[in-house]
């Protein structure tokens, strides 16, 4: 029997750090999302830096402090691409664990890929036989093909090295320069490519639902809508044509970094990284010949918390 009266995930990503808890019915009674920066400059020698580790460690002290306000309750803390590629990661984790009391568990693409398509699933509930899911983070992309039914069974998936974070540092992509994301385009689409040759994706594609997690798409589709505001919970579950997205990112990219800064959908922390994520995010799509993408707020963390509440999830 399962006694935990309250459940939290926490997901460190390469950029942003986010914190969920709720009761045990599934009510969320806290959502919290820090942007950490944890992968800056990270890929010059691939060590976290000290001003990088000093934004990790205080965000996860303060999720502590909120996690500690909820008892009994059951945590599952998982980290992703920045800690699977930095070198100093260990120390980072042996000092979260010290100062926040938090083990963060360090998982690989594919269950950062699994725990994405839980809490993002229900978007494609009833609408085809097969849904395929991505997500861009900071410093990495998973796509993923499953079969859209309880099982969840996935057929395949792929975690590409780029994320908005790493990939803006490495091809000078703070602004649009066609060179950069040239080569940043022709490496995304070799992984794209094996992912449509080993997951045999052209017999799924025409039943298949496709879903996009991450800011990056929230944002595209607030933009499309022209809603004057960049509101996550409005956006969730929100679809957008291949012909709305290309018309918004090719606007995208002759802006500049003030403008983006200035936007109400983009702003000053991500004015920096987000050509980049919109460079990734349509070379896959247009790669995979999408027609249309359902936006989703809902990720990893979400299906964090439905398997801690089913008791699925042992540590």
């Amino acid at each position: 029997m399962n006694n935990n009266r309250y459940y939290a995930a926490i997901d460190l990503g390469t950029n942003s750090c986010r914190l969920v808890i709720a009761d045990a019915g599934g009510e969320y009674l806290c959502c919290e999302n820090v942007k950490t920066a944890l992968g800056e400059g990270l890929h010059k020698e691939m060590k976290f830096t000290p001003e990088a580790v000093k934004r990790g460690v205080d965000c996860l002290c303060d999720f502590s402090r909120k996690i500690n306000q909820y008892s009994p309750c059951r945590l599952r803390a998982v980290a992703t691409a920045g800690c699977r590629m930095a070198k100093n990661a260990d120390d980072f984790l042996n000092l979260v664990k010290e100062k926040a009391g938090i083990e963060l568990e360090v998982i690989d693409g594919a269950e950062e890929a699994r725990l994405n398509l839980k809490g993002a699933v229900s978007h494609a509930q009833g609408k085809a036989p097969y849904v395929l899911l991505y997500d861009l983070g900071g410093g990495s992309t998973e796509i993923t093909l499953a079969e859209n039914n309880a099982q969840q069974r996935i057929i395949y998936t792929i975690s590409i090295p780029w994320g908005a974070r790493n990939a803006s540092e490495a091809f000078a992509l703070n602004d649009y320069n066609e060179a950069g994301a040239r080569v940043l385009r022709q490496e995304v689409e070799n992984y794209v490519d094996d992912f449509i040759c080993r997951s045999g994706w052209e017999k799924y594609r025409e039943n298949c639902c496709c879903i996009a997690t991450s800011s990056n798409p929230l944002r595209l589709a607030a933009m499309i809508a022209g809603s004057g505001e960049y509101d996550r919970q409005a956006m969730d579950g929100v679809k957008m044509s291949a012909e709305d997205m290309d018309r918004q990112i090719a606007a995208v990219y002759v802006s500049t970094e003030a403008e983006r800064a200035a936007s109400p959908y983009v702003g000053q922390k991500r004015a920096t990284i987000f050509i980049a994520a919109c460079v990734i995010f349509q070379a896959i799509y247009q790669k995979l010949g999408l027609k249309e993408l359902t936006a989703s707020l809902k990720s990893a963390k979400d299906g964090i918390i439905e398997e801690l509440r089913e008791g699925k999830w042992q540590n």
